[in-house]
């Protein structure tokens, strides 16, 4: 077998177990061998399922329809759309570590025979994976026109996957490295990225002529559009100023490359258009961005489940923010105070997303921070678990 045909059929055995149901028996360890808690993961994991998202959401569509999916969950959203219409084309941009840089992809489960191209991008620093991907988003969509539809598929990690930036990638680099490790939010280091990317801040919508539906998997508390993925098909609200505020605000403005101040301090060359949506987006009425998984579903999923089980359940948060240290301490001290005032069995749930300051050479990691952070407050209790 040629080595292109070992690649396509690699991707197609991973391809095909990321549009199967989300297991949680993935997730569990040997301490969490407790039945219900397994379910309750589940039912979260479901609730934000890419493949069901889509199926769920799709709206009415006719004529040409092509789909571009970005971002880690590109894949499973791309083949629903796929299953539900008849595409003209369709392009995907996903994080796949050591797999074809280009292949076209035939969804398992497909039964037409559409196939659509799926292209390798670097996260969670753009790397040329992503300038490539960037430069074939913008020619994908470019040579579309009025009487098309693209339905642009959007989740977590869009932004590093797909870049056609203003400024060298070394120096794009540079930015992004110092930004994650200084612990900045999702929000700050995308307002940075916007304005210095093609794709963002609407980028993508402005360089087609047809009609865009986006279908968005939100990693932003808050969902954002401007934020999730860049909003690469969302108008952006903020400047150069405020992008130059996030860097002061973290101490890092003399450390940034030169090509980067300088072109902050030159502003954009591509003008904005006014206003928070682009002509040929549909707005809510008729088409529109359309929030179909985020955090709230899948924490209000979690807490049904937790009930049905026989919890006493509640949501703490879905805004949990934060270094991820400071939230395992206090996640920690919150279940201790709570254990009198309950009744057992209780569940509480938090939903958010937390950041890391790295120091030295580590490379992070916020769940992991956040259960490490718990340990000590944890450690003297009975019959709790945090996961």
């Amino acid at each position: 077998m040629s080595g292109v045909g070992v690649r396509e059929r690699l991707l197609r055995l991973l391809l095909s177990d990321m549009i199967t149901d989300m297991d949680a028996n993935r997730f569990a360890t040997h301490a969490l061998k407790d039945p219900r808690i397994l379910r309750i993961l589940s039912a979260a994991l479901d609730a934000v399922d890419p493949y069901n998202a889509v199926q769920k959401n799709l709206p009415r569509l006719e004529g040409n329809v092509y789909g571009l999916g970005i971002g880690k969950a590109s894949i499973p959203m791309l083949t629903a759309l796929a299953e539900a219409y008849p595409l003209s084309s369709g392009l995907a941009v996903c994080k796949h570590a050591s797999l074809a840089s280009s292949v076209d992809y035939r969804p398992p489960l497909n039964t037409t025979p559409n196939l659509f191209t799926v292209i390798e991008g670097g996260h969670p620093i753009p790397d040329s994976r992503s300038v490539y991907a960037g430069e074939c988003v913008l020619e994908f969509v470019s040579s579309l026109n009025e009487e098309d539809t693209l339905i642009c598929l959007i989740s977590g990690g869009g932004s590093a996957l797909v870049t056609a930036p203003y400024v060298p990638l070394e120096d794009l680099q540079t930015l992004t490295s110092l930004l994650l490790s200084c612990g900045a939010r999702i929000d700050e280091i995308n307002t940075l990225r916007r304005q210095l990317d093609r794709v963002k801040g609407g980028g993508l919508a402005r360089a087609t002529k047809a009609k865009v539906v986006s279908l968005i998997l939100s990693d932003v508390i808050g969902n954002p559009l401007e934020a999730i993925a860049s909003g690469p098909t969302y108008s952006d609200p903020t400047t150069k100023e405020d992008a130059i505020t996030v860097l002061r605000g973290y101490g890092i403005e003399e450390q940034i490359p030169n090509s980067i101040r300088e072109f902050l301090d030159s502003g954009s060359l591509l003008p904005r258009e006014s206003g928070r949506l682009l002509p040929n987006i549909q707005q809510r009425a008729v088409g529109l961005h359309i929030i179909i998984g985020d955090n709230r579903l899948a924490a209000q999923a979690a807490l049904e489940q937790a009930r049905r089980e026989g919890f006493h359940a509640g949501i703490l948060t879905n805004e949990l923010q934060g270094e991820a240290r400071e939230a395992g301490v206090m996640l920690a001290k919150r279940l201790r105070d709570e254990i009198p005032k309950r009744p057992r069995p209780f569940c509480l749930i938090a939903g958010g997303e937390t950041t890391v300051t790295t120091k030295g050479n580590g490379k992070g990691g916020r769940n992991q921070e956040l259960a490490l952070a718990a340990v000590d407050e944890l450690r003297d209790m009975s019959a709790v678990m945090l996961i």
